[in-house]
């Protein structure tokens, strides 16, 4: 970690986010990272072909026009209520410019997705922590009063648990003049979305990412969706930053895996079966998983702690997330792989208890 003396106080203040190893060698099995195990939708292949390959000389469209319309027509919206970017946490990252900053501060949970609190950082936002509860459940009640922007991932990360659709409601509608953004990065795996929502009420935003359940990690897609005015006002912050946020390759690829309704359907059916088979192996091993909606589980073994799960697993080839903090020291997140993995997973986890 190199520094240098030119660095600023503003920049020094900075809380960077730690992404889940990449290792370049393919010898491991990851299950770290919330990667789809399927490759992307046959039409992103055919849509991605030499031709436009060619075209990357030039500059891609930065009003994003034709992924933005794929988007709101599969949403039942209008282009104007869309925003692309470059995954959601560049669409985050706008949103915490454009509805956080003086007399405006962000609430978010205590155990949530690492980002909120790197963004924060920053834009150098006050921020507020909203502890979960015991069992890990989030309460809108904690939210009801807060005078500035809500951010709650739903399902959360790394939890995997979900906040009912309906008190998402009573959080709009308590105070029409605070904006809530609700992260959607996991919510086909088995949640109910706000997306419906955007046409009732003016200060909701709702985010999602294809990294997941569309098998675009790699591509960097994100979208919103909200009223244009918020859209706007997002437009406005990215027109300050980056204009041409989304590659032409991505833009097309995007497109291409919306337009897929099948391909995307049965991915996450396959995923969703997978859960419940992992959920079951781990439970029977002992250990406690948290209700899941994504395509991961938060669990913990009563005869390993997770720390030492992980460098066990990671020894044995698999590799799963494990965050070294207050609350959750104990669990590690598995994200859902194939059924060859998740078995796999069983198999190394056998071994790992027997020496244990």
């Amino acid at each position: 970690d190199f520094m240098s003396r030119f660095l600023s106080p503003e920049a020094l203040r900075c809380d960077p986010y730690t992404p889940g190893e990449q290792p370049r060698d393919q010898q491991y099995i990851k299950l770290n990272t919330n990667e789809s195990p399927f490759p992307p939708s046959p039409r992103v292949l055919e849509a991605l072909s030499r031709a436009e390959a060619e075209k990357l000389y030039l500059y891609s469209d930065p009003t994003c026009a034709a992924l933005n319309a794929a988007i709101a027509k599969r949403y039942g919206l209008g282009p104007e209520n869309v925003i692309s970017g470059n995954g959601s946490d560049e669409i985050l990252a706008f949103a915490f410019r454009a509805f956080c900053g003086t007399d405006r501060p962000a609430a978010f949970a205590d155990i949530t997705y690492g980002f909120y609190e790197a963004q924060a950082a920053l834009f150098g936002l006050e921020a507020r922590r909203v502890p979960l509860g015991e069992d890990f459940s989030l309460n809108v009640e904690d939210y009801m009063d807060f005078p500035g922007t809500v951010v709650i991932a739903n399902p959360n990360a790394p939890t995997g648990m979900t906040v009912p659709v309906d008190h998402i409601r009573r959080l709009l509608e308590k105070d029409p003049g605070r904006v809530v953004v609700v992260d959607e990065a996991y919510v086909d795996f088995g949640a109910e979305s706000c997306a419906p929502l955007v046409r009732e009420y003016g200060n909701l935003l709702v985010t999602q990412t294809m990294s997941k359940s569309r098998s675009l990690a790699g591509g960097r897609i994100g979208f919103a969706l909200g009223s244009a005015e918020l859209i706007g006002d997002l437009n406005r912050v990215k027109y300050s930053f980056n204009p041409y946020n989304v590659n032409r390759l991505s833009l097309l690829a995007g497109a291409a895996a919306m337009e897929d309704e099948a391909y995307f359907q049965n991915c996450c059916r396959a995923v969703r079966e997978n859960r419940a088979w992992t959920v079951e192996a781990l439970e029977a091993r002992g250990f406690t998983v948290l209700p899941s909606s994504a395509n991961f589980v938060f669990a913990k073994s009563d005869r390993i702690p997770g720390g030492d799960l992980y460098r066990r697993l990671k020894e044995n080839g698999i590799l799963v997330r494990w965050f070294d903090k207050d609350r959750i020291r104990d669990f590690v997140r598995v994200t859902i792989g194939s059924k060859e993995q998740m078995e796999a997973l069983a198999e190394r986890i056998d071994r790992l208890l027997a020496e244990a």
